[in-house]
């Protein structure tokens, strides 16, 4: 599993459909905030490690993911780069099966803990709150599977309930793409310094986009079809990955405190 230096160098956040490890080493990761478990293996030479948002017992829906000890993991294993897989709805007609590389985001989430500092103030910039390094190996990424792909503003929205068509016409104002888990991700990352960036997959037309009722059951199949397509671009994606952080999340953290 591990390369020369034994560093794990990358981790990646699997949306639905990343539910099947039988083949990764496995490690519990402990955390102020609850144990995780992370999926192991070597892609393009280099270590990773895996975190199903979802994985349990039971599926577990996007407003009950502990995403602060996703990332408290992810940042205690020594790992400074984060890919993040998202299953969104288009409120711009992208076509069923295509990709977004997330450019901003809107934050309509409601009672997730949204940061790591409650008892100090740390006001992090999130101006660029996608890694531009990690976004241009994916674009690349995907170029060379010859698919197409668009950049676009995400809006997160607390689930696990579909929007309603008032929210959706209201949102598409300001945003292409919809979703349940980017946020607050994204911004716990910023606030350890951490590179993020986000591949988005269209699984469905967003509420009042068409006439068909919106099903759970067509996310999951939409990204089952497109499960060989991600991996190939998240492999290519680590491999083109520069080696040295050459992007200004490292500096996220300096002068947010008060």
């Amino acid at each position: 599993m591990e390369n020369e230096t034994g560093k794990i160098e990358i981790a990646v956040l699997g949306g639905v459909g990343f539910n099947s490890y039988n083949d990764y080493d496995t490690l519990s990761v402990q955390t102020p905030y609850g144990e995780v478990i992370t999926y192991h293996t070597m892609i393009q030479g280099k270590n990773i490690a895996v975190i199903p948002r979802h994985a349990g017992k039971n599926h577990i829906p996007p407003h009950r993911i502990d995403y602060r000890a996703n990332i408290w993991a992810i940042n205690s294993l020594g790992i400074k780069r984060i890919i993040s897989t998202n299953s969104v709805g288009s409120m711009r007609g992208h076509p069923i099966g295509s990709f977004v590389v997330l450019d901003d985001f809107l934050d309509f989430t409601r009672s997730r803990p949204s940061t790591f500092y409650d008892d100090i103030t740390v006001h992090v910039d999130v101006s660029e709150p996608y890694c531009p390094d990690i976004k241009a190996a994916l674009k690349n990424a995907i170029e060379k599977q010859g698919l197409s792909y668009t950049e676009g503003v995400y809006a997160c929205t607390e689930g696990p309930r579909f929007e309603t068509r008032a929210e959706i016409r209201m949102m598409s104002q300001f945003a292409d793409v919809v979703g349940m888990t980017g946020v607050p991700e994204v911004n716990l990352a910023k606030e350890l310094s951490l590179c993020y960036a986000s591949l988005a997959i269209v699984t469905n037309q967003a509420c009042g986009m068409t006439t068909q009722k919106l099903t759970a059951e067509e996310v999951t199949e939409v990204v089952g079809k497109a499960q060989d397509s991600i991996l190939k671009i998240i492999a290519d994606t680590i491999a083109n990955i520069p080696e040295t952080r050459n992007c200004k999340c490292m500096y996220a953290r300096i002068g947010a405190s008060l």
